[in-house]
């Protein structure tokens, strides 16, 4: 059962994404940046992680996923919510986005932060569906959730993150419409994302990561030379407002300010 989160106080942001360690690869720069401004962090993976491992078995693996990420929201210090499917099983499905839009109603996000619609793997790309229409749901109160729980109203701006390499599968590069400076959040995201222990070997045998460590700085460096000013970076786009927010709602730009660099002006 989700209860209400009927006493929130500060701006949340929801990050949605397919399995334990997407969010601290390619989202967790940007929500960290926020808790520092006083923001409420809300962690979802939608895929049990069960199938990534060369050597435990289904149910093992899941478990001790399960438990990595759990003490990864821990180090970011966000609201830890269960999957709902095991991995290679996602499915966009009225059931599933029942369950997606009750994390939504619950967490009441003004972000919503997924993967993008275009990824390398069918998980990936059908968690970034679920996000983006539990999102739009928010405020449906004849789309009952899973557990019901009431909608609320107020606006939800979602933004897409980048992929593993920045670039679509069939090769073309990624721009993102702004650049998040992570550089003084870098060794927080690399000790939540240190939680995934079980990944290495994983990694290192199906992706070629010799360290996935390393692999996620790598990204972030990328990105921030691509920015031109920070040393490590998060690439964002922000998703068109049509039934989510105002036409000028651009929530993480703009609490971000500061720190990024937007390629649309």
């Amino acid at each position: 059962m989700i209860p209400p989160n009927e006493n929130q106080t500060m701006p949340a942001v929801l990050a949605i994404a397919a399995h334990p360690d997407d969010i601290e690869f390619f989202m967790a720069g940007a929500m960290l940046q926020l808790a520092r401004r006083g923001w409420d962090l809300h962690y979802a993976n939608l895929c049990d992680g069960s199938r990534g491992s060369t050597t435990m078995d289904q149910s093992t693996c899941a478990a001790t996923r399960l438990a990595e990420a759990r003490r990864a929201a821990e180090v970011m210090g966000a609201t830890f919510y269960d999957p709902i499917f095991p991995d290679m099983e996602a499915a966009y499905t009225p059931e599933n986005l029942r369950k997606v839009a009750a994390m939504v109603r619950k967490a009441k996000p003004t972000i919503v932060l997924t993967h993008s619609p275009i990824d390398y793997m069918e998980d990936h790309e059908i968690s970034c569906r679920l996000a983006v229409s539990a999102a739009f749901a928010h405020g449906m109160p004849n789309f009952q959730s899973d557990p019901e729980l009431p909608v609320y109203m107020d606006p939800v701006t979602v933004y897409h993150a980048q992929t593993p390499g920045h670039r679509t599968p069939l090769g073309q590069w990624i721009t993102p419409h702004m650049y998040v400076d992570e550089s003084d959040v870098i060794e927080t995201k690399v000790e939540a994302l240190a939680c995934h222990a079980s990944q290495k070997q994983w990694l290192d045998e199906s992706q070629g990561m010799d360290s996935y460590l390393q692999a996620m700085r790598d990204l972030s460096l990328q990105m921030g030379q691509k920015s031109g000013k920070f040393q490590y970076a998060e690439g964002w786009r922000r998703r068109e407002h049509w039934g989510f927010c105002g036409p000028e709602d651009d929530p993480l730009r703009d609490a971000l300010a500061d720190i990024i660099v937007d390629t649309r002006t």
